[in-house]
Formats: C-alpha cells, structure tokens, sequence
C-alpha cells in the first residue's frame, strides 16, 4: 500500500523520543517535513509554524500534533480545515469543549482526528482487558510516580493550567484503566497539591468508584527519585491481576504471563493508519473528563515552591 505522507508538529522531547523512531521503523508512513519555531529535523524540510508547512507541502495527507497541549486546538483545527488527518499527542487538548469541537469539525471535513492514548498501545494491556473481562473485581490501585525533572526536563509549560502538571503522566494510567475496567467508574474524591509557585499539581490522591462501588484509588507524584514506578494493581475472585513498568509487564499473583519492551508508538501509529484508509476517527475523551472532574472537585492543598 502507498506510504501515508505526514508532517509532524512540534520536534520537542516526546518527538525525538517516540514519533521520529517510530515513524523512522514504519512502511506505511514518508516523513515529509517537520514545524517548529524552535527546533529542526535534518532529514526533512522544517517549518516555524504549521501554516507554512501545509502551504508548502499540499502532498500532506496527516499531521501528527506533539506541541504543549493549550497549542493543540488551534493547530489540529488549522489542519483539519484545510482536509488533513489529525493525530493528537495525549492529552488530546486543554478542554473537553476543544476536542468535541474538532471532533464535529473532522467529521464535517471527513478527515481523521485520533487522540492518540499510547498507553493503550503497552504490550498487556491488551491481555489485561480480557482477562478482566468476565471477573469480579474487587479493588483496583494505581501508582503512577515519575521525575518530573527527568522526564519533563525544562518544560515550564507543564506548570500551567493546560500543562496539566502531575496528570500529564497520571493520564496514562487512567487511559488504561478506562481501557481494561469492564465497567464504568465515577470520581469519589479527590487532593491536589499545587506548589506555590505553579498552576499545575505535583501530586495528586483519587478514589473512584465504578458502578458496583469497587474502590479505585490512584496516586500521582511528580516527586519520585528514579526508578520511575508506573504500576496498576486489579483485586479479583480469581486473583492479583499486575500491569507493571507501564503495562510492559503482565502478572498473575505474582506470576509473569507476559514481559516485552515497550513499543507503544509503532501501534499507535498502525492504528492511525488504519483509521484513515477507513475514513474513521477515534477519539476517546473518559481519559480527560475523569482529569477534569478531578480538578473541578478537588481540595487543593499548597505546598513549597518547586524550583527546577
């Protein structure tokens, strides 16, 4: 099948890390050019902002968006406007109201919008769901704590508002158990602590509970040394279900069923090419509306500035 040509928006960290190798290792993709105002990839002609791309590159079929999430409106309505596919770095925006409006916006356009939950891509979690599927589940923990100065290097936007803070990585998490849960869960409760000098949590404590009162208990932390701990735990009749480095590892009681290397993006990016030879888009928003009502309904509890 001929390669889908795409541009990507924003060459920052998630970029290099993820999308560029990703891209790099599929068949089904040709890199055409990159916009950033800050930044360059060399193999490909590079844009300071989105608009110039598109003009100089009417052969772009797809753009995939990995700016800071308050850009992400503007720029995916920008693409979807003028007939591209749009791929949305998670979180897909800073609203829910943002990502219904584009959600309206490629269906009238008849374009693709995938927000792309890669999380969702980790090898078990695909295992986990149906495994979980037909159990009783008694009780789920989630531990989702990293360093934001490791992973999150100099990235003021973080702190903000739309930065989203500590959800940013505690997303993931949530894009999961919204994924492998057979049932849907209501937040209970929630603490945010907001440093002094930022808009955004360091950390965050919630209970959920779904419709059958299973308590669902997440902790975030932006404060955590390295190792990163990234771990769900499932309580069921038949025994400790475990996703561990990020779903990368599947455990039964204790057992490994499963234990692979981490390749989300090459199947977030299968998926996006799928949907767009089928017209289609995929857009999820549990993720982000259980983010939301977690920040509506919180006490927020200050703590020391941080200081990068």
């Amino acid at each position: 099948m001929q390669s889908i040509k795409i541009g990507l928006v924003g060459v920052g960290k998630i970029a290099r890390d993820q999308h560029l190798p990703a891209l790099a290792g599929s068949r089904g993709y040709e890199l055409v050019a990159t916009a950033d105002p800050h930044a360059r990839h060399a193999p490909v002609p590079g844009y300071t902002a989105l608009g110039e791309m598109l003009e100089a590159h009417p052969e772009l079929e797809a753009v995939a968006i990995c700016t800071p999430t308050h850009l992400r409106y503007s720029q995916a309505r920008l693409a979807l406007e003028q007939g591209r596919s749009v791929l949305l770095e998670k979180p897909p925006g800073a609203t829910l109201s943002e990502v219904e409006d584009l959600v309206e916006l490629a269906e009238r356009q008849g374009c693709t919008l995938f927000a792309a939950w890669h999380s969702r891509f980790a090898p078990g979690v695909e295992q986990a769901r149906d495994w979980l599927r037909d159990r009783r589940i008694r009780r789920v923990e989630i531990d989702w704590r990293e360093d934001v100065r490791v992973w999150h290097p100099g990235q003021a936007w973080i702190w903000e508002p739309a930065g989203m803070g500590v959800f940013d990585p505690g997303i993931n998490a949530l894009s999961i158990i919204t994924e492998i849960l057979p049932r849907a869960f209501f937040l209970r409760e929630a603490r945010l602590w907001v440093p002094s000098n930022c808009q955004a949590p360091i950390a965050a404590a919630l209970t959920f509970g779904d419709t059958e009162g299973t308590p669902i208990v997440a902790d975030f932390d932006f404060r955590q040394p390295s190792p990163p701990i990234w771990s769900i735990h499932v309580e069921t009749e038949a025994g400790r279900l475990s996703l561990l480095r990020g779903g990368c590892r599947l455990e039964l009681d204790g057992q490994c069923l499963l234990d692979a290397e981490e390749r989300e993006y090459p199947g977030l990016y299968a998926r996006f090419a799928e949907l767009i030879r089928q017209r289609r888009s995929d857009v999820d928003l549990a993720p982000l509306r259980h983010v939301a009502d977690a920040c509506l309904a919180a006490w927020r509890e200050p703590t020391e500035p941080f200081i990068e």
